[in-house]
């Protein structure tokens, strides 16, 4: 009796040692939010404080540290509205994302969001000498250290953009530029796509860009803040402070007068129609290429250059998805359980990356 009552105790202890293992397993291999800083040559010199120490933040999926595989990788552009760390902090994405590798939705992947952001606002993803150079941070610098820190699979096939809102544009802008480097896109309601329902000199309040002192003056107003970042991306002049930049436009008598020439520059140089013409062949490439856009844009200009890039690329024979959604073009209509991200843009990669 004794003999049973000792090998009864021996299994249960046995089990109970195992469950332990079990869930300390099962701690050790969630998922994990890793910070890091890249200090970048490519900031040096800019006229506007821009930090070279650049933040980042990964998702690294469930079962990382246990393994010796290797992941795709999503670059992740937010809207500089969000910051790069509002999609964990407050949309629930590890979550999120937990559970459409569990589901099958997508196969594990690696997501890098990142501080693309200037005391503006916008960066516009551009390589600009009053702030700094962002397109090659993001190819020479940032891909390069991802791929030596994480167990990534280092090919363009491998490696996908996304962005929201002016994020979009980012993903879009520097995909088309480098499809050695990113081999899909999928941009969620960008902007900057083409002509709007307003002239974009429309926005603006010239008087304050005129006359501004500091960039401080300018960010009171948000249009003004806005286009003076893409400005200072696209007409960037280093020897006119505070602002630095060229106005494409000023007020005579109350009346605005348009620079055609420097127009005709910023047209050229900012819109994603634009630059079709130039890397369709580079956009023929992709693995997979999709946008979409809110009908209930409160902004219409949105909504219309949007359809207008569709059409373009379509022109050029450019295979991509374009979709209008019926919605809200906030977080809400991307983050959640019932969310674009989940529902679209998951499936999405899914299809395209290599995994």
């Amino acid at each position: 009796m004794k003999t049973r009552k000792k090998q009864f105790v021996t299994v249960l202890c046995a089990l109970l040692l195992s469950a332990v293992s079990t869930v300390a397993q099962s701690d050790g291999n969630k998922s994990q939010i890793v910070e890091r800083v890249i200090h970048s040559k490519n900031f040096e010199g800019n006229k506007i404080g821009v930090s070279s120490d650049r933040k980042l933040v990964v998702y690294l999926p469930a079962g990382y540290d246990g393994a010796s595989k290797r992941y795709p990788v999503l670059y992740f552009f937010p809207s500089p509205m969000d910051g790069y760390r509002i999609l964990f902090d407050k949309r629930g994405a590890q979550a999120l994302f937990d559970r459409a590798i569990a589901r099958g939705t997508v196969r594990s992947f690696i997501l890098v969001s990142m501080d693309m952001t200037t005391p503006l606002g916008a960066s516009w993803f551009v390589n600009s000498p009053v702030t700094g150079n962002w397109e090659d941070f993001v190819v020479e610098e940032l891909v390069p250290y991802v791929d030596a820190s994480f167990r990534t699979i280092p090919t363009r096939d491998a490696r996908g953009l996304v962005g929201h809102h002016m994020g979009a544009y980012g993903a879009i802008r520097i995909g088309m530029k480098h499809t050695d480097v990113f081999g899909s896109i999928y941009g969620m309601n960008p902007v900057g796509t083409g002509s709007g329902v307003q002239i974009m000199d429309s926005r603006p309040n010239w008087n304050l860009l005129v006359h501004a002192a500091s960039l401080d003056e300018v960010k009171k107003d948000g249009f003004s803040a806005i286009f003076t970042s893409i400005f200072q991306a696209h007409l960037p002049n280093p020897e006119k402070p505070p602002l630095y930049v060229d106005l494409p436009a000023h007020l005579e008598g109350g009346k605005l007068v348009i620079d055609s020439k420097l127009t005709a520059r910023l047209r050229d140089s900012f819109f994603l129609e634009s630059m079709i013409p130039q890397f369709a062949d580079n956009l023929k490439t992709l693995r997979g290429f999709k946008f979409d856009w809110s009908r209930n844009d409160a902004i219409w200009d949105h909504v219309y250059a949007n359809h207008a890039l569709t059409h373009k690329l379509n022109e050029f024979g450019i295979v991509h998805e374009a979709e209008e959604y019926n919605g809200l073009w906030d977080a809400d209509s991307y983050w959640g359980a019932e969310g674009r991200v989940i529902a679209d843009v998951l499936p999405f990669f899914q299809q395209h990356l290599e995994f």
